[in-house]
């Protein structure tokens, strides 16, 4: 059986090398899907010359200093984890809930305008299509290329309601490129908050699927509870 890199990339279409090693298990082929132990590398090293990279900009007391930051640990998957009610991200910096996805859709609800709002209609984006972009400047400026599936296109003024997916779906079945991107808003749920959550105000919190456990700031301007948790719509998003 082929050792996985344990990098944790995505690349593949799953979150940790761990969950890529059921489905690899039963179909092999599955392995060209790995960028890390493919020949389709952007850089590698030459035989027998080890790679070179630049030295840390710190000290050694300030890396560790960072790593107890968020008290790294490995569990028993090898796999890097955070302790039990910890509301720091992975850069250590705190925040205030988690925002889930409703139990009914595929992933998180994000509501987005292109950079270009007539692409909506110009590549006529209808409810059910696969699409990929990336949140670009004020709104979010998130580095990783964001993949859904579309819920809703409003052709007049452009904004699409979708579910963030990830990389999978349309490495399988296609999908549309709508580029920049501008994150108007998130809807979901609070089921885990270390502070009281109200209407009107802005709050740090965590998309409980996103792959850099980034933290996110927006303005809280719809609550309503429901026996599943308490369901928000959070806009005026930044990251960080």
């Amino acid at each position: 059986m082929v050792k996985l890199p344990d990098m944790n990339c995505g690349l593949c279409g799953y979150r940790t090398c761990a969950e890529f090693a059921v489905p690899l298990a039963e179909n092999p082929e599955l392995i060209k899907r790995c960028i890390n132990l493919s020949d389709r590398k952007i850089r590698s090293a030459q035989p027998n010359k080890p790679e070179s990279f630049p030295p840390f900009a710190g000290s050694a007391s300030m890396a560790a200093d960072a790593c107890q930051s968020i008290e790294c640990r490995r569990d028993e998957d090898d796999r890097l984890a955070r302790p039990e009610n910890s509301w720091q991200d992975s850069l250590g910096r705190d925040f205030d809930f988690f925002l889930e996805y409703f139990p009914e859709d595929p992933g998180p609800r994000e509501i987005i305008l292109p950079h270009n709002p007539m692409l909506t209609r110009e590549m006529d984006i209808q409810p059910g299509e696969i699409l990929i972009g990336r949140p670009l400047g004020m709104s979010c400026g998130c580095p990783i290329t964001h993949c859904g599936v579309v819920q809703d296109a409003d052709h007049r003024t452009g904004v699409i309601n979708w579910c963030v997916t990830g990389p999978l779906h349309p490495r399988e079945k296609g999908y549309k490129d709508i580029g920049y991107y501008i994150a108007e808003g998130y809807e979901g749920l609070v089921t885990e908050a270390r502070c009281k959550i109200t209407l009107g105000r802005r709050y740090f919190f965590q998309p409980r699927m996103c792959m850099l456990n980034w933290r996110h700031s927006g303005l809280v301007n719809y609550v309503n509870r429901t026996p599943t948790g308490l369901q928000v719509r959070i806009e005026g998003l930044w990251i960080g």
